[in-house]
């Protein structure tokens, strides 16, 4: 099944150069892109590859109009990557609904939860007492909703996600370890997506609030009682410890670490492999990587490391002083 450009455009807008009624038979990259699949230029540092691709169309910015028409065939989109996602979902609409019943035979749901019946509940899922999955979600195969958890509107759930396994709490006795029984839930929003075998743990007495809009890749581990904020999304393997807040618009990038109870502001955004040590209350880029060393050795280089720019313009001023001297 496919699409034609003039279709697409009739959709999303974009402004075409070349037939409108050109069929398209699937999407693929610049490089691989066959003359009947539709491709994209989302930055001009590609743009190299624009004038070898064979795609039967492309996508690309106002600023690269010219270069596309010497090419052949061409939308023009003041956002290139962002109208191809619209096109991807597009695609998607064209093939149809999935086939089959909406809650898979095999799944397991309790009687005392809340299922919308625009809902889709994969194989092997299990949705546990006092649970509510909202209109339109989807969870994919082995997805677990544990008790009283809620899953808004439209959200997407990949297989293996875990929702309101107990978070991580016990209180030292003597040596061994007392359970803090975890009694609150976790409350997510609408419009969120959480990749395949992501956990999201229950609160300990207040609910894990992830808000509307949130993206979440694989293996991502969200602790007890993490706020995440409005349209944030965090790539695979980050961790985020315990009572920590998390503003809107951010961005984590993969195996990033948040400590536990620190806020981070809205529109902070926070390189991969970085670990957060301390609350961030401004907006920002942040980027915090240190070699492994015995701990008593790290935090006296960690210290001395803060002090490095402050060092650097007394010798800077050292040097001038010498320099007028000699002179």
């Amino acid at each position: 099944m496919g699409l034609n450009l003039g279709s697409i455009v009739a959709a999303l807008g974009g402004e075409l150069h070349g037939d409108a009624g050109l069929p398209i038979e699937g999407l693929a990259p610049l490089e691989t892109a066959n003359p009947q699949q539709l491709s994209f230029l989302g930055q001009p540092k590609y743009q190299s590859q624009l004038a070898a691709s064979k795609a039967a169309c492309v996508i690309v910015s106002p600023e690269m109009r010219v270069q596309a028409l010497l090419r052949g065939t061409c939308i023009v989109s003041d956002q290139p990557y962002l109208y191809f996602a619209r096109v991807t979902q597009l695609w998607k609409k064209s093939l149809g609904p999935a086939a089959g019943a909406l809650v898979h035979p095999s799944a397991v749901i309790d009687p005392a939860a809340m299922v919308h019946p625009s809902a889709r509940i994969g194989a092997l899922c299990v949705i546990e007492r006092g649970a509510r999955i909202g209109a339109d979600t989807e969870l994919k195969s082995r997805v677990s909703v544990g008790e009283n958890c809620v899953l808004g509107e439209r959200c997407l759930v990949h297989p293996g996600v875990v929702i309101g396994a107990d978070g991580f709490g016990f209180a030292p006795n003597a040596g061994a370890w007392e359970k803090i029984e975890q009694l609150g839930a976790v409350r997510i929003g609408n419009d969120v997506e959480i990749g395949a075998n992501t956990c999201i743990d229950r609160g300990a007495l207040q609910d894990t609030v992830i808000e509307d809009g949130v993206k979440l890749d694989n293996l991502i581990q969200i602790g007890h009682n993490v706020r995440i904020g409005k349209h944030t999304a965090m790539a695979g393997c980050v961790g985020v410890a315990g009572s920590a807040t998390i503003g809107e618009r951010c961005t984590v990038g993969g195996s990033a670490g948040i400590l536990g109870h620190l806020e981070i502001a809205n529109d902070v955004h926070i390189s991969s492999f970085s670990l957060v040590t301390r609350s961030l209350p401004k907006p920002g880029h942040y980027t915090g990587f240190f070699p492994i060393d015995e701990n008593a050795a790290w935090e006296k280089n960690a210290a001395s490391l803060k002090q490095l720019h402050r060092l650097r313009e007394r010798i800077r001023a050292m040097e001038e002083k010498l320099k007028r001297l000699e002179k």
